[in-house]
């Protein structure tokens, strides 16, 4: 009896072993791709605000991020600029003036062009081959800035594909938009995770765990509010954007 809980235990390690592996390296990969999406503003105090993650994409000077993500609260300064910060090394943070180049609104989506020299970029495959069950990844900066600056990596797999409207207001308005939307055809698929994400994860990668190709972008607000009603109480359930429509969006901006 002993032999074999040692024989099963040499299993589990030679199985798990190169799974941690793959995902370690693809960390190592996708890292300097991820960005800090904020506002800056001399004078303000902190003078950086962060409003949520992106991803290098195309040629190295593209970022896509969700379109709340650029929404700033009523009280927030609305002479702040427009900025991403990219990694410099390896705990240290270069900010660089950004602008909107397009903003899909339907599917949550903005991309923005940053100044300065290119940064890696990651690969956007089509979501159209996702499956229910598959691993995935995704990364970003959770709760904001209280855990510091540095992108944090949760595993995860998609545990749904389900349809969502956006966006909406309130309550009252959710029931009456989501009617427009389906009967206007405007609702798309999702991804349903079972992986914890929280407001500092919007806009991140959602990535392939072997290759790092992107799958979708996380989206904390918008799918979470149309679909739960407990905003402020993760409930282990988070979602993504298919990277369809970020292929999309990538399309439209090379033939502008």
């Amino acid at each position: 009896m002993k032999s074999k809980l040692i024989l099963l235990a040499l299993v589990s390690v030679l199985f798990a072993g190169p799974l941690w592996a793959d995902i370690s390296s693809t960390i190592v990969k996708v890292k300097p791709s991820v960005v800090i999406v904020g506002t800056y503003k001399n004078t303000n105090s902190p003078r950086f605000s962060l409003r949520g993650a992106g991803f290098v994409v195309g040629h190295g000077n593209l970022v896509v991020t969700n379109a709340h993500v650029l929404q700033q609260p009523a009280e927030e300064d609305v002479e702040a600029a427009l900025v991403i910060q990219v990694r410099a090394g390896e705990n240290e943070w270069q900010m660089r003036p950004a602008t909107v180049l397009e903003v899909d609104k339907l599917h949550d989506l903005t991309l923005l062009h940053f100044e300065g020299s290119a940064m890696p970029a990651l690969s956007v495959r089509d979501s159209g081959s996702v499956q229910e069950g598959q691993a995935v990844a995704f990364m970003g900066f959770p709760i904001g800035g209280a855990l510091g600056f540095s992108p944090v990596t949760h595993r995860g797999m998609i545990s749904s594909i389900a349809k969502v409207a956006l966006p909406t207001a309130s309550a009252r308005q959710l029931n009456e938009q989501t009617i427009r939307s389906l009967r206007a055809g405007t609702s798309f698929d999702v991804f349903q995770l079972d992986g914890t994400a929280y407001p500092g994860n919007s806009g991140g990668p959602l990535f392939d765990p072997e290759t790092g190709d992107v799958l979708g972008i996380v989206n904390m607000v918008f799918i979470k509010g149309t679909r739960e009603s407990a905003l402020t109480h993760p409930s282990g359930i988070s979602y993504a954007i298919p990277s369809r429509f970020i292929q999309q969006l990538l399309q439209r901006s090379k033939s502008n």
